[in-house]
């Protein structure tokens, strides 16, 4: 499995966001135009952009097309001004790794630029369908399980666990 940097950078990113909305302040600290922009009581303020790529080691000027993205994907809001920054547009544990990478990349598994169950092989090679497939579903039983939160609370669910701690799975 390939991974974009577009990918590894949106899925920093929003675990920043997730544990920035993790340390939420009250009320009284969120900005009146944070809150009419959608950021409700117990969140936190807006995190900036500029914020974000510092603490992931992120161009600036890259991770801002990726917000972009994020934004227009749903998975993020943003308010522009000096109250400005994003935040999750839902709770990080309802954002799954693969919604992030879907709207960033597209769809999980192509061969060739197309679905698997969209390629017509023959002869000898029938069977290599099936297996793009399956390896499809077994990314997609991964990537929708984990959730945002998961990743940035450091608590991955068990079958995750399971699999990272087999040897094999690190060579």
């Amino acid at each position: 499995m390939r991974l974009s940097a577009r990918v590894d950078y949106a899925l920093r990113a929003t675990a920043e966001l997730a544990a920035a909305a993790a340390k939420a302040v009250p009320a009284s600290a969120v900005p009146a135009s944070a809150v009419r922009a959608g950021a409700a009581a117990g969140r936190t303020r807006p995190v900036t952009a500029e914020q974000i790529a510092r603490a992931q080691e992120i161009p600036p000027k890259f991770l801002e097309s990726i917000l972009l993205q994020l934004r227009r994907g749903g998975i993020v809001h943003a308010q522009r001004g000096p109250e400005g920054g994003y935040w999750l547009a839902r709770p990080a544990g309802e954002i799954s790794l693969a919604e992030v990478i879907r709207v960033i990349d597209g769809p999980l598994a192509h061969v060739r630029g197309q679905r698997p169950e969209q390629l017509g092989y023959q002869g000898a090679a029938r069977a290599l369908q099936d297996v793009w497939i399956a390896l499809r579903a077994s990314e997609r039983e991964i990537l929708e399980l984990v959730t945002i939160a998961d990743v940035a609370g450091g608590t991955l669910p068990g079958r995750v666990n399971e699999l990272a701690a087999d040897p094999k799975a690190w060579s």
